[in-house]
């Protein structure tokens, strides 16, 4: 009889088997690089910092994914007393504003850095005076 009439031998076997593991072990990967998991923050808010310099904070999800969203979105707003040059910060709502925005959908590749707001900062504490609209 030759190999053929035998059937298939222990060495062919293996050779499809390590094969078929090759290929679950490949597509595994290629899913978690696509499917990354984002990051979980302890704190309620937290501040993001982006390229341009600009900082918002709010309830971030979705950050070390493609599509972070930043929600209950504040921000700073400094102005200048033109007679005293005194500049006053506060702390202002996103929303307000004439499209009314409820999120902001970030670009990932904006985000310098991100935060947690601590929960007895001043920023989490005028956060949470600020009324919900």
């Amino acid at each position: 009889m030759t190999k053929r009439e035998r059937g298939t031998t222990p060495v062919q076997v293996i050779w499809a088997v390590a094969g078929l593991l090759v290929i679950v072990l490949a597509a595994y990967h290629i899913f978690r690089i696509i499917h990354k998991s984002s990051v979980k923050f302890t704190t309620r808010y937290q501040a993001v910092l982006f390229s341009n310099g600009s900082v918002y904070f709010g309830h971030l999800e979705g950050y070390g994914t493609h599509n972070p969203v930043l929600t209950d979105v504040f921000y700073v707003l400094s102005q200048t007393n033109p007679e005293t040059k005194q500049v006053t910060n506060s702390l202002v709502k996103r929303g307000k504003e004439p499209h009314e925005p409820d999120r902001m959908y970030l670009n990932p590749n904006q985000i310098v850095f991100v935060e947690s707001v601590g929960a007895n900062s001043k920023v989490a504490q005028l956060m949470a005076q600020q009324p919900a609209h």
